[in-house]
């Protein structure tokens, strides 16, 4: 099975931890959550879930897991401005391994740099950066370009989730 990681922020979209991670787990898959500070507890926006960061980005992740997957909410505003975590999506995107991002998750992936030419979707109000960053937004429920999965929302969950358990199978 695969090893999966998660980087997660404060403020995270609490859904859309919980469906992918649980449907990850549910699979056989191995789950890591990455954050800003290992240890730390952080909550969902909903107030639903406080989960413990694991890890904290050291260097080289993208060689020990499979996939990335970056929740929503304000949690990726928030750690746009980590530069390990930033150096981390970064490293998957480089090293071609699928990357998940869902609702404003795609903000890390701009920080990142990688979205130029790419075929996205995110929250309508990501659509501008995506589009300031070279990417080309569409308003669909789940968009799959190299190895980017993106979707827009919590009601997206089951597509964004079945697309990437498709892409771990591959």
């Amino acid at each position: 099975m695969a090893e999966i990681a998660f980087i997660v922020g404060d403020g995270f979209e609490d859904s859309e931890f919980r469906k992918p991670y649980d449907r990850l787990r549910e699979a056989g898959h191995t789950v890591t959550i990455y954050g800003a500070e290992a240890g730390e507890t952080i909550e969902g926006k909903q107030g639903e879930e406080k989960i413990t960061i694991e890890e904290a980005p050291a260097g080289g992740e993208a060689k020990r897991y499979d996939a990335l997957v970056l929740p929503g909410g304000h949690g990726p505003d928030a750690l746009r401005i980590d530069a390990a975590v930033v150096a981390m999506v970064k490293g998957f995107a480089d090293a071609g391994k699928p990357i998940a991002a869902i609702c404003h998750g795609p903000q890390l992936l701009i920080e990142a740099g990688v979205v130029r030419g790419r075929t996205m979707t995110s929250w309508p109000s990501v659509k501008t950066d995506l589009k300031n960053a070279g990417a080309d937004w569409v308003d669909r429920e789940v968009v799959e370009d190299g190895p980017f999965i993106t979707s827009r929302k919590p009601d997206d969950l089951d597509a964004f989730s079945d697309a990437l358990l498709a892409r771990l199978k591959a």
